[in-house]
């Protein structure tokens, strides 16, 4: 199981990846196990000493009971306390923030990878894609004549 969140770098420039854990309940391991889940639109807030993760999506489990799960649920970051102050004194001091990456299993525990990034502005989100449309085209016109 692997989720990863493609607009992240697509938006951010991503300086640091955290790798942290995730409290979540058994029907949402359950879930996730299963792939289903969601990244986009989702945050990373720290709050006093503790890391939260904002607005990621995980949808019911489909044999677990429905009564009172809010799939959008702001869920706690496990993170050592040096770790989360460390960030968070990166986020405040300069014009960067967090965003969640890839949510994975490692063995029997869920992951959540956390970069620390710098939003693009827009002339470099369309340099990029400039870039990568010309080397597609070179790939394509050579594809044949070289061996």
């Amino acid at each position: 199981m692997r989720l990863t969140h493609k607009r992240a770098t697509y938006d951010y420039d991503i300086l640091e990846r955290v790798e942290t854990g995730i409290m979540l309940t058994g029907a949402e391991v359950k879930s996730l196990l299963g792939g289903h889940a969601s990244l986009e639109g989702s945050f990373v807030r720290i709050i006093g000493s503790e890391a939260y993760l904002v607005n990621a999506q995980v949808f019911p489990y489909v044999y677990a009971r429905p009564e009172g799960y809010d799939p959008k649920r702001t869920r706690k970051l496990l993170m050592h306390k040096r770790e989360i102050l460390s960030l968070k004194g990166k986020v405040e001091g300069s014009n960067l923030t967090l965003v969640p990456l890839t949510l994975y299993n490692k063995g029997r525990r869920i992951k959540l990878e956390v970069g620390l990034g710098r939003g693009k502005k827009e002339y470099q989100k369309r340099e990029k894609k400039r870039r990568e449309d010309q080397k597609r085209e070179l790939e394509r016109d050579f594809r044949g004549k070289i061996k």
